[in-house]
């Protein structure tokens, strides 16, 4: 995955990490040196409440909001948003475009003249990619987005493995999250109110999801930069006045008044023990 080859001249092996916490949602593009790794960019799903996202920050969609995300920021980085504009302002449709120049194989749907497309291999650490795993919802983002990531559509959901057949149709409802809005619709108020609590809080119903994520792609499209850093007001901070430092003198003086202090406090109880044991003898007298 970072291995390159000699005559590359040290231009670095670009991969797309993905990993998904869970919080959230995580795509970047890193490149290796013998230092460590570097990241060139990032997105997370939390960012999404920026496009107009309020739930659902680890699902497909999501997923896909945050590959898709992750290109657009860097392909501007670069230059090449233009280039390489992947689906466009188009419906995710779920298929998988790809050209062949010169013998080679990029997935994407045109190949510039001038620049090839920004290529990136899938890194998915210990995680399983198995049929329909989010982790493709992220590639399919990225791809749609712009980026050439090497796969297929035996990973993507709608792949039927017994009849070798892919529904393409299948997987664009779940880049729009139309599974989850289906499956709100078949619920009582009461089964929504308590599975789908955080949507009900938002206000966001089940005919309000797909919308949602179409908005949330547009947004992405129009503006991928990342939100301007909030800038640090010190006067908010909460003021530490240290005590001033005593000589030794004034020390010496406060132990000396914290022992007599003591003193003087068992001499009281001691005092007040004594009377009161007087008390008690005087009374059995008079009996």
């Amino acid at each position: 995955m970072v291995k390159q080859s000699k005559n590359k001249y040290n231009s670095p092996k670009y991969r797309f990490v993905v990993r998904i916490s869970n919080k959230k949602v995580v795509c970047q593009i890193i490149y290796s040196e013998i230092i460590g790794d570097k990241v060139i960019c990032h997105a997370d799903s939390s960012e999404l409440s920026n496009h107009g996202v309020k739930v659902g920050f680890k699902n497909y969609a999501a997923c896909y909001s945050t590959g898709l995300l992750c290109a657009r920021r860097l392909l501007t980085k670069y230059g090449l948003a233009e280039k390489y504009t992947g689906i466009g302002d188009d419906e995710a449709n779920g298929e998988i475009n790809t050209t062949e120049v010169d013998g080679k194989k990029f997935f994407v749907s045109e190949v510039d003249d001038d620049k090839n497309p920004f290529r990136a291999a899938l890194d998915v650490g210990i995680q399983r990619v198995t049929l329909g795993n989010r982790v493709m919802g992220c590639v399919k983002g990225a791809v749609d987005g712009g980026l050439d990531i090497p796969h297929s559509e035996k990973k993507f959901p709608g792949y039927d493995s017994d009849a070798k057949t892919f529904d393409a149709s299948v997987h664009s409802e779940r880049i729009y999250a139309q599974h989850i809005s289906d499956y709100m619709e078949e619920l009582d108020e009461e089964e929504v109110a308590k599975l789908f609590s955080d949507y009900v809080a938002e206000g966001v119903e089940a005919d309000d999801v797909r919308e949602m994520w179409e908005e949330a792609h547009k947004s992405i499209r129009s503006n991928p930069a990342p939100a301007a850093k909030k800038s640090f007001d010190a006067s908010k901070l909460k003021k530490f006045k240290r005590d001033v430092k005593h000589t030794y003198e004034v020390r010496k003086a406060n132990r000396e008044a914290k022992k007599q202090a003591i003193y003087d406090a068992k001499a009281a109880a001691k005092a007040e023990a004594e009377a009161s044991s007087e008390e008690e003898e005087d009374d059995e007298e008079d009996e």
